[in-house]
């Protein structure tokens, strides 16, 4: 049995107490839950026509949500009070294998010493609530069930996926550790066009701007560049002192294949989010590489991307691709 001093949410006489956070970093934390309401098609249908007498079930539900992310601490005795700076709670109408009803899956945000999954937990489970009391003079037997975190990243805990029934190692939808799709090798940054970028330690990724200090961001499309490492290591061949930053990315990564992605992925970098905007690019042919090669591969092989979620990036972060 553990003593009672190993249990951070017990105070010395054996009695719960809401952890002091007040040591702990502010970082950038999201969270998203699911739950679903299972009904008969009919229920569903009203839902679907707008037909229930009570009103629009999902605006209701949505509202219901949100207010209960921001209430979850009054809900749940040892949540913090937390300054969310984001709820979002939306709705798939579904009826195949899945089942018949109504998808819910909230999203919370923050930046703060604690993180937001019993916010988008309660979220989750307030809308479906909401739906059922919406229906339920139309049906009483429906079911309020599989609510779940999906997705956790921000705090000492790093970065957290669901594995979903039928995923790689899913053992009956038991939840697992998020598997980076790659890594950032380097991060780089150029105080003017034209130049080449130098590698830093770290750089600051801000919403609606891009690099904080880097010449290429600004409120467009193309707040940041990505390359992979792969495509460097094919042009090394010919120069092999190249290294992070000749091709004016500002991240360098290995273990993905970038250029593949489609428009609108979406890319968590260490605490930060990225939305990919463009593949490629056309090639400055005065570029220096371009001049003594005769090649170069930002054009080709770079994405970009605006930023969706701020934060810190490092070397060595991993990347996840929301699939």
């Amino acid at each position: 049995m553990a003593h009672t001093n190993d249990l951070t949410h017990i105070n010395e006489q054996g009695r719960a107490r809401m952890v002091d956070v007040s040591a702990k970093q502010k970082t950038q934390r999201v969270a998203r839950a699911a739950g679903f309401v299972r009904m008969a098609p009919a229920t569903l249908e009203l839902v679907r026509t707008g037909g229930c007498k009570k009103g629009d079930v999902l605006a209701v539900a949505q509202v219901a949500g949100i207010m209960a992310a921001k209430r979850c601490w009054e809900l749940v005795p040892m949540c913090h009070p937390i300054q969310l700076t984001g709820v979002d709670v939306r709705f798939e109408l579904v009826d195949d294998e899945r089942g018949c009803g109504v998808a819910i899956e909230a999203e919370c945000r923050c930046c703060g010493e604690t993180g937001v999954e019993m916010e988008a937990l309660t979220a989750a489970s307030v809308a479906g609530l909401t739906v059922y009391d919406m229906l339920k003079a139309t049906q009483r037997d429906m079911v309020v069930d599989d609510v779940r975190l999906l997705e956790k990243s921000g705090g000492a805990s790093g970065h957290f996926v669901r594995a979903e029934v039928g995923d790689a190692g899913d053992k009956a939808g038991a939840a697992v550790p998020a598997v980076a799709d790659a890594s950032v090798v380097a991060v780089s940054i150029s105080e003017k066009k034209g130049t080449r970028k130098k590698p830093q330690e770290s750089i600051e990724l801000v919403v609606g701007h891009g690099v904080a200090g880097d010449a290429h961001a600004g409120n467009w499309h193309r707040m940041v560049s990505l390359l992979p490492e792969e495509s460097v290591d094919s042009m090394r061949e010919v120069l092999p002192n190249l290294s992070a930053g000749d091709f004016a990315e500002n991240i360098l990564t290995r273990g993905l294949s970038l250029k593949e992605l489609p428009v609108g992925t979406v890319l968590t970098v260490g605490e930060c989010e990225l939305v990919v905007t463009q593949i490629g690019k056309k090639c400055h042919n005065d570029c220096e590489i371009h001049r003594l090669t005769g090649k170069c591969v930002m054009p080709t092989d770079g994405v970009f991307a605006v930023v969706t979620r701020g934060g810190t990036v490092r070397p060595g972060d991993p990347i996840h691709v929301r699939r």
